[in-house]
């Protein structure tokens, strides 16, 4: 069986034309890139029915007043001076990812951690994501996910278009949501994939995407781990411990922590996951400002980032719901 599925790892690149890059440089390469945004018809025959990511240049987003904008020191803090937002804390940069499970009754467990969520205004956000630092044991993200930019950020949602006019003809809809992402180099997003056909738009720094097509779900050793969160122990200093749901929550999760902190945990990774560190290599993208990464529904996706001159990393994406097609089925075949 497990031949069978390594087989069908490589004979899935193949068909998308990902081949599998034998070294981080062909990793890069592998992504497929546009120098103009395709046509409807050339997007939805060549990226949305096979689901094959795609990589547009910075052509696509040359109109926007936020490519021009938003990168400046003031002018988003000008402009949400007086707009509370929801700012995401943890201790390490790792909001919906695995961490130590926090009773000492089992050691060596993990839970599935969520941030912990703080009203403030905007000026006091960008401060806090500005000074994040794991060592102090505070990182900030502004990533609330439920179409953030047409809602908390609705002052400045006018500097980038209200939808992907290639993308939305070609999938027949609108974007269901639409949201801002805030960040610095302190925070990441752990494997995981969605339920959404994704467009997503650096503004200012890079971001840097691991990929992996839904044909390799085994690879990341997805189990259950019980659901916690991240809740404030001092309010005044924002000192956050981690707890976990009450009634019992399940979250099936990716197991595999591509960038293991210590050598003892890259070898506890190593041999516990074999799969994914002896498989292909995932296939890498870093999307620079300007640049729009499409990313299939069900793709897996581990992401960091690197912030520009202005000391942060924002991005747009915009969700389009995924169709519940013949490739959904065939995903919950394979996973089964």
């Amino acid at each position: 069986m497990e031949r069978a599925v390594r087989e069908l790892w490589a004979e899935s690149r193949d068909l998308l034309g990902l081949h599998s890059p034998d070294d981080a440089a062909a990793a890069d390469a592998a992504m497929p890139r546009a120098e103009l945004p395709p046509t409807p018809l050339a997007f939805l025959r060549d990226h949305v029915s096979p689901g094959r990511p795609l990589l547009v240049s910075s052509a696509a987003t040359s109109h926007w007043p936020a490519a021009s904008l938003w990168p400046t020191d003031s002018y988003l803090t000008d402009a949400l001076r007086s707009t509370a937002v929801s700012l995401h804390l943890t201790p390490d940069g790792r909001a919906d990812a695995l961490a130590p499970h926090p009773r000492p009754s089992h050691p060596g467990a993990k839970c599935f951690a969520s941030a912990h969520v703080r009203q403030v205004d905007f000026p006091t956000a960008v401060r806090l994501i500005r000074s994040s630092d794991p060592a102090s044991g505070l990182v900030a993200y502004a990533q609330q996910q439920d179409d953030c930019l047409r809602g908390e950020y609705a002052a400045v949602a006018g500097d980038v278009d209200a939808h992907v006019p290639w993308a939305s003809d070609a999938l027949g809809c609108l974007p269901e949501a639409v949201n801002l992402w805030i960040g610095s180099a302190c925070s990441q997003t752990s494997f995981h994939k969605d339920h959404y056909d994704n467009i997503y738009v650096v503004v200012s720094g890079e971001k840097h995407f691991l990929l992996l097509p839904p044909t390799e779900h085994h690879r990341l050793y997805v189990r259950d781990y019980p659901a916690a969160h991240y809740a404030a122990e001092d309010e005044a200093e924002l000192r956050l411990k981690l707890e976990l749901e009450e009634p019992e929550r399940i979250v099936p999760w990716s197991s595999v922590d591509p960038y293991p902190p210590s050598p003892e945990e890259a070898a506890a990774q190593a041999s516990s996951f074999p799969l994914y560190f002896e498989g292909p290599r995932p296939i890498r993208c870093t999307v620079r400002a300007g640049e729009m990464l499409y990313l299939p529904s069900m793709w897996f996706h581990h992401v960091s980032q690197s912030p520009g001159p202005n000391g942060l990393t924002i991005a747009v994406n915009y969700w389009y719901d995924m169709q519940f097609d013949i490739k959904y089925a065939y995903f919950n075949f394979l996973r089964s």
